[in-house]
């Protein structure tokens, strides 16, 4: 029995005592989002898995809501800092162990972010402590955030098993103080527990993720499936709701510019040392200038000229987005002339676009975006006649005086995150929208490349109701100047009745002026709407 932080003492929870994953009960509510998941699993038919079903890895899975230092297990894992300080550690933690175990803590000489260290358990119920330093978030270093949280994990799991323990339960090792946002820590977490299941399986029994809170209960319900899926329609839906970088083999955030190329080295008879001539006359080697040895097999012969060094050299990728963000200003004046904006900023990659994009999704997790809801210039509506999700913009709505842009922004990759993961719509009200100023296409073209190229791709439609002639050219203008693809797809709408063929009446929350202004600038033709219900009719005729 554990002391419990109050001087009571907690039940000991023993394994048996919790549910493995693989046998849960597979029916999960995000699973069946109507809105979000596929209505025939073609997609997840047509892909492959990532992380396939693995019966004997989610036998060795465990989801328990409560602190980890009362099960019965090898290890528990203490989320704490460098210093390993007791009032920096799992809340709860030392009191239910003792003082003893503090003392340890204090002849280590600490413990580096990313690092673990193990101590014994004293008064808890498992037999070890593993102790770990998770790291500070911010947006900037994202990246480098995703990989030491990583190696916090796997080094949790390579001590347990140097050890010779089995069985680990582990909490969520990010503090509110180090500003981690709870869902993305959440990917890396399971995601990194899986790679080490799929290599060290038969040394570890039981991984048992506790949760002492209802949303981290419930983020860690909808993204184990993802992971690790029970049944092929888990595995199938996983493959669209999986983000598109889960690491590489050991869990980690994969950066194409630190990868290194390495060439296969030619099988060359033992009776013929020159290299082959194919070899020899490579323009790479060329341009290289490596020096081969005429008398020796020197194996430089066979290196590629990129080994150990990055896709690029940095200032050679410098000189080139110059050149880019150069070319793009001078392309761009006419729009500039035309009071379009500033869009010279160079295009960007699929790969900077999607750094971009999660940088901004993790920051826009952990903030509070209240106020802009509240404006309702963004918001979810119902589907389209096809079944699609649709998003409403309501023009009228957006406030450019009292309107932060860079929050905004934070806003609109937070809502659009769900639906652009499948095909979806647009529905765009500019009604009374003229009176408003509006943003500039340079600010456009920027929060497109925020939202990243799988918005562009699985956008179906963009409805503009009541589009005034200003509107139709400004969106000429993003055809032209920023993306083609994406605002090829605007249909304009002139009647609220014609916007109902494309989306059903009952799936859409419109404003009353809405309403009001249709009447105004159709003159009420052969109409008749509704006052409680808004509802529009065909006027009978006479």
């Amino acid at each position: 029995m554990a002391a419990g932080p109050s001087g009571g003492v907690d039940p000991v929870v023993t394994l048996d005592q919790v549910p493995r994953w693989s046998d849960v009960d597979p029916t999960v509510p995000y699973i069946s989002d109507p809105l979000t998941a596929g209505s025939d699993g073609a997609l997840g038919a047509a892909a492959v898995s990532r992380f396939p079903v693995d019966p004997e890895i989610n036998s060795r899975i465990y989801l328990w809501r409560g602190n980890p230092w009362n099960l019965e297990v090898d290890a528990v894992v203490n989320s704490t800092n460098e210093s390993l300080d007791e009032a920096q550690s799992s809340p709860g933690l030392h009191a239910a162990a003792g003082p003893g175990l503090a003392e340890e803590c204090a002849t280590l000489g600490g413990c580096r972010t990313g690092m673990a260290k193990m101590t014994n358990a004293y008064d808890l119920p498992a037999r070890k402590v593993i102790h770990t330093v998770g790291p500070k978030y911010a947006v900037k270093y994202h990246t480098a955030a995703e990989n030491a949280l990583s190696h916090c994990y796997r080094a949790c799991l390579e001590l347990l098993i140097e050890n010779g323990l089995q069985s680990i339960a582990t909490g969520c090792i990010y503090t509110e103080a180090k500003n981690y946002p709870r869902e993305p820590a959440a990917h890396v977490a399971i995601r990194t527990v899986r790679r080490f299941l799929e290599k060290q399986k038969v040394k570890i029994t039981a991984v048992v993720f506790c949760t002492t809170t209802t949303t981290d209960t419930e983020i860690y319900k909808r993204l184990l499936p993802l992971y690790f899926p029970r049944d092929k329609f888990e595995e199938e839906v996983a493959i669209s709701k999986l983000p598109a970088d889960v690491g590489d083999e050991n869990g980690e955030t994969v950066i194409d510019e630190r990868k290194i190329r390495i060439r296969p080295i030619p099988v060359v008879s033992p009776n013929n040392a020159q290299p082959p001539e194919t070899a020899i006359s490579d323009s790479s080697f060329v341009d290289i200038g490596l020096t081969r040895r005429q008398n020796s097999f020197n194996m430089d012969s066979y290196l590629d000229p990129s080994f150990m060094s990055i896709i690029k050299d940095p200032d050679q990728r410098r000189l080139e987005q110059w050149q880019r963000a150069a070319q793009a200003q001078k392309g761009f004046n006419c729009a500039r002339l035309l009071g379009y904006g500033d869009l010279g900023g160079p295009p960007l990659s699929a790969a900077e676009e999607y750094s971009l994009h999660s940088r901004y999704l993790a920051k826009a997790n952990s903030l509070n975006l209240s106020e802009i809801a509240e404006m309702k210039i963004v918001y979810r509506g119902g589907v389209d006649s096809e079944g699609r999700p649709v998003m409403v913009v309501v023009g009228a709505h957006f406030l450019l005086r009292c309107l932060d842009l860079e929050r905004f922004i934070f806003y609109v990759v937070k809502e659009f995150e769900p639906l652009i993961q499948k095909p979806y719509t647009i529905v765009y009200f500019h009604s009374a929208a003229s009176l408003q100023p509006q943003p500039d296409l340079g600010w456009m073209k920027r929060l497109q490349q925020i939202l990243s190229r799988k918005h562009q791709r699985n956008l179906h439609a963009i409805y503009v109701l009541h589009p005034t002639l200003g509107l139709r050219a400004a969106i000429c203008a993003l055809q032209l100047f920023v993306d083609g693809e994406a605002w090829k797809k605007v249909v304009y709408v002139d009647k609220l009745v014609h916007l109902f063929k494309y989306v059903p009446r009952e799936q859409l929350t419109i404003p009353d002026f809405v309403f009001q202004h249709d009447l105004e600038v159709n003159g009420g033709k052969g109409l008749i709407v509704d006052p409680r219900t808004k509802y529009i009719y065909q006027r009978a005729a006479n």
